[in-house]
Formats: structure tokens, sequence, C-alpha cells
């Protein structure tokens, strides 16, 4: 395992990254380039070795719910291929990892429905019937203001 200094030396080794230092002695670094909304490439290194890049736009990492992937164990090589495929993933709108959804209908007590449609693979939207209830980022904040609104998932 590569230690805390070793994995500072190769991620500042990509100068399109900037170093934000954070609580706890962790550490980000972001890339300012990016062209979504997305900033942060390695995110909360800690002086123990552990820290996640952001890989949520690529199908060869296995990534947490927020698309991080865990890097304490990451050799030299690896974490050089890792971090350059996340800033790859942050400089194009073509997205591998999209994958096609199928709309979700939630209804109320009341049988009023709402449909749950994935737009483009940033961007999940409700609707009522033709008209735009609301825009959201991610398919759990959708749901969530669905459930916070009455609604549950409709079962056919």
């Amino acid at each position: 395992m590569l230690t805390f200094e070793q994995k500072l030396e190769i991620i500042e080794s990509f100068e399109e990254l900037t170093r934000h230092n954070v609580s706890l002695g962790r550490v980000n670094f972001h890339f300012e380039g990016s062209i979504r909304e997305k900033k942060t490439v390695v995110y909360h290194l800690h002086p123990n070795g552990n820290g996640f890049v952001y890989t949520a736009h690529l199908n060869d990492y296995p990534s947490d719910a927020k698309g991080m992937t865990n890097i304490r164990d990451c050799s030299e090589e690896d974490l050089r291929s890792i971090i350059a495929a996340s800033i790859d993933s942050l400089m194009t709108e073509e997205l591998a990892d999209f994958e096609p959804f199928t709309d979700e209908p939630w209804v109320n007590a009341n049988g009023q429905e709402l449909m749950l449609t994935r737009e483009d693979a940033d961007t999940w939207s409700v609707y009522a019937d033709d008209m735009l209830d609301g825009i959201f980022t991610t398919y759990e904040e959708a749901a969530s203001y669905l459930d916070q609104e009455g609604f549950s998932k409709k079962t056919r």
C-alpha cells in the first residue's frame, strides 16, 4: 500500500488538479476544468492512506452510492490510471455508464400519480402528466422528494 505522502506526490503530479486541505488532515483535489457540476476528483485523502476518487461515470471501477472508489490499496499505476480516467470523465458529456431507465410511476393516498423519469445521466425529473414538477441530480434525491410529498412507488 502506498503511503499518504506517496499518494500526495502522485496526485500532485496531475497539474490540472488543485489541492484543497480539509478537516482532520484530509485533502481533496479538484479539477477546475470540469464541464460538469462535479469538480472533486480526489476526496478525503487521509493521512492513514485512505481516500476516494470520483468514478461515477466509469464502468471499470466499483463505486459507492456517491460515485466514489476507495483508493486505500491502489498501486502507483492503478492510482495514476484511476485519476486520469476520472479527469477524462469530467471533460466529456458522453457517459459510458448511462443505463436506460424505465419510467417509474409513484402514487399518493388520493390516487394522484407522478412519473419519475431519467432524462440523462445527471438528471431525474418528476412529471404530473406533461407538466414538470421537479428536477433532481440523483435518483435518491427524486425518491426522497416524492416520499416527502406523500408518494410511494406504484406496484404494478
